[in-house]
C-alpha cells in the first residue's frame, strides 16, 4: 500500500529570480514613465501633432504595466490610503453614471467618467509603488539626470521666450492654431518641451531641490553640474512670466529653514548653500546688463507682478499671498450650490470636454477644488479634498522623519510636491505626472540605511539604535554557543 503523500500547497511568495525580474521590470517602466514625462509635450506639440489626443494618455500604459510587475514582485501593497481611495473613486464613478444616465448616450458617459477616474485616480498608486521600488540612490541617480537636461531645458525656455508668440517653437498641441499662455509685455509663458507652463514650473522647483542637496552634500554631485543647474533654474525662472514658477521655487528654497530648525547642526552647511546662491544670484545680476534676454525676463516678470497687485488693489506680495488663500477658501463658496452627487466625474477636465461637446476647454473652473466638488458633489468631492491633505501631512510626516535620522533629499523634495499634491490640477496631464513622480521620490528618498547620514562627521549622531530581535532567554535557546560574555539580560542587574 503506497504511502498518503501530503497535499502540496501554492507557494504565497513569487521565486526569487521571477521578484527579482518584476522589480527590475518595475523600476525600468518607472524610469519611462519619467522621460516619457519630459517628452510628451514635445511628442504632442512637435514631433506627431496629428496624433495629440492620444498621445494625452501614453502613460497610462506605462501606469498599469507598472501595477501588474509591482503585484508580481510584492510591492503592491494596499495601505489605508489606497482602499479609502479607492472606495471614493469606485463610488464616484457609479454615481456620474447614475447622474448623467438620463441626459447622455451611455457610450458618452463611460467615456467621461473613464477619463475622469483616469485624471483622479488611476495614477495615485503609482507614489506607492515608487515608494517600495526605489531608494535613496536611486533618486540621487534621477537627480542627476534633472539637473542634467536643466540646461537644454532653460536654453529652449530662452528661445521660446525671444521668439514670437505665433512661431512654431511656441505652438500649442495637436493641429490648432492657438497659442501658449500670455505673459505680460506681449510674450507667452515658455513651456520648454511640455505641453503647458505647468511643466517647467515643476521641474525647476525639483532642479532647485537637487542643486540645494547637492550643495549640501558636495560628494553627491559634481560643481560644474550644480553650477549648471543653479543657473539653469535661475534662468528659467526670470523667463518663466510665471508667479507660480518663483512661488513653487520658493518654497523649495524655504525649506532650507525647515532644514536649520529641525538640525541646527547642519547651519555651516546651510551658510555656505546660501553664500553659493548669493554668489549666483549676483552673476546673474552682473549678466543681466550684458544679456538683454535676461533684462527683458526681469522687466516682463516684475509687470506680471505689479499688473497682478493692482488689479487686486494689494501688494506685490499681498497679490501673491491672496491668490494662494483664494484656492484654498473659493471652492467653498459653491458646496451649497452643487447637486449632492455633483455633475459628474470628468466634466471638469480638458479631456472630459472634449467627448462632451468635441472640443477641449474648462466647464467648471480652473481651481482644482471646485473641480472636485463640482465633479463629484460635497461628499465625495469634499471626501477626496481630504484625502489629498491627508496624503500631503503623511508626505510631510516622512519627510520629516528622514530628516531627523539626517537625510535632507525627501524633505526638499516635499517642498517640490506640496502644491500638486495639494491642489494641483490633476486633470492636466502634466501636474499630475509630475505630481505622482514627486511625490513618489519623495516617499522614495526617506528609504535609505539608518548609519547613513549626509556628513561623515555627524553619522554617529544620527544613527539609529536598532532593538534586538530576540530576549537574551530566546538567545540562549536559539542562538549560537555560548561566549565568555554572556549574560542573562534583567537577571544580572
Amino acid at each position: 500500500m503506497s504511502a498518503l503523500t501530503a497535499p502540496q500547497t501554492l507557494p504565497t511568495v513569487p521565486p526569487a529570480a521571477d521578484r527579482s525580474s518584476s522589480v527590475r521590470a518595475v523600476r525600468i517602466l518607472i524610469w519611462t514613465y519619467l522621460v516619457l514625462l519630459v517628452v510628451e509635450g514635445a511628442l504632442r506639440k512637435w514631433a506627431l501633432p496629428r496624433f495629440s489626443d492620444p498621445l494625452l494618455i501614453i502613460r497610462d500604459p506605462v501606469v498599469l504595466g507598472i501595477y501588474i510587475f509591482a503585484m508580481r514582485a510584492r510591492l503592491f501593497r494596499l495601505n489605508a490610503y489606497l482602499v479609502s481611495v479607492g472606495v471614493i473613486a469606485l463610488l464616484a464613478f457609479i454615481a456620474t453614471i447614475i447622474t448623467l444616465y438620463p441626459y447622455l448616450p451611455l457610450q458618452v458617459i463611460f467615456l467621461v467618467d473613464g477619463y475622469g477616474f483616469r485624471s483622479d485616480f488611476l495614477h495615485l498608486p503609482l507614489i506607492f509603488v515608487m515608494a517600495e521600488a526605489l531608494d535613496l540612490e536611486d533618486v540621487k541617480k534621477i537627480g542627476r539626470w534633472t539637473l542634467l537636461l536643466a540646461v537644454p531645458i532653460a536654453a529652449l525656455m530662452v528661445l521660446q521666450f525671444k521668439a514670437s508668440p505665433d512661431s512654431f517653437i511656441n505652438k500649442t498641441v495637436g493641429l490648432g492654431e492657438g497659442m501658449q499662455l500670455s505673459t505680460a509685455g506681449g510674450k507667452i509663458r515658455p513651456p520648454a518641451t511640455f505641453s503647458f507652463i505647468a511643466g517647467p514650473i515643476f521641474y525647476l522647483s525639483a532642479t532647485a531641490a537637487f542643486v540645494i542637496y547637492g550643495a549640501l552634500n558636495r560628494a553627491v554631485y559634481p560643481a560644474w553640474l550644480l553650477l549648471a543647474g543653479s543657473g539653469a533654474v535661475v534662468t528659467g525662472v526670470i523667463v518663466s512670466g510665471s508667479r507660480g514658477c518663483v512661488l513653487a521655487v520658493g518654497l523649495v528654497a524655504l525649506a532650507i529653514l525647515v532644514i536649520l530648525v529641525v538640525r541646527p547642526s547642519a547651519m555651516n552647511k546651510i551658510a555656505g548653500t546660501l553664500l553659493a546662491l548669493a554668489v549666483v544670484g549676483f552673476l546673474v545680476g552682473l549678466f543681466a546688463s550684458r544679456l538683454p534676454f535676461l533684462k527683458e525676463g526681469m522687466d516682463v516678470l516684475s509687470e506680471r507682478f505689479t499688473t497682478s497687485a493692482e488689479a487686486a488693489e494689494t501688494t506685490v506680495v499681498g497679490g501673491l499671498v491672496e491668490r494662494v488663500i483664494d484656492g484654498f477658501t473659493e471652492p467653498f463658496k459653491y458646496v451649497f450650490k452643487i447637486p449632492l452627487t455633483g455633475y459628474g466625474l470628468g466634466l471638469g477636465t480638458s479631456g472630459g470636454a472634449r467627448f462632451l461637446v468635441g472640443q477641449g476647454g474648462l466647464l467648471f473652473s480652473e481651481n482644482e477644488w471646485i473641480r472636485i466638488i463640482a465633479e463629484s458633489g460635497a461628499i465625495l468631492g469634499l471626501g477626496f479634498i481630504i484625502w489629498r491633505i491627508a496624503l500631503t501631512v503623511k508626505l510631510f510626516i516622512v519627510s520629516l522623519r528622514a530628516l531627523k535620522a539626517g537625510e535632507v533629499l525627501s524633505v526638499l523634495l516635499f517642498a517640490t510636491a506640496l502644491l500638486g499634491t495639494v491642489n494641483g490640477q490633476l486633470g492636466q496631464p502634466t501636474t499630475l505626472g509630475f505630481t505622482m513622480a514627486l511625490a513618489g521620490l519623495c516617499l522614495a528618498a526617506a528609504n535609505f540605511s539608518e548609519d547613513v547620514t549626509n556628513a561623515p562627521e555627524s553619522r554617529e549622531q544620527f544613527t539609529v539604535k536598532r532593538l534586538p530581535r530576540r530576549s537574551p532567554y530566546a538567545e540562549r535557546i536559539h542562538g549560537g554557543a555560548i561566549g565568555p560574555d554572556h549574560t542573562n539580560g534583567s537577571v544580572d542587574r
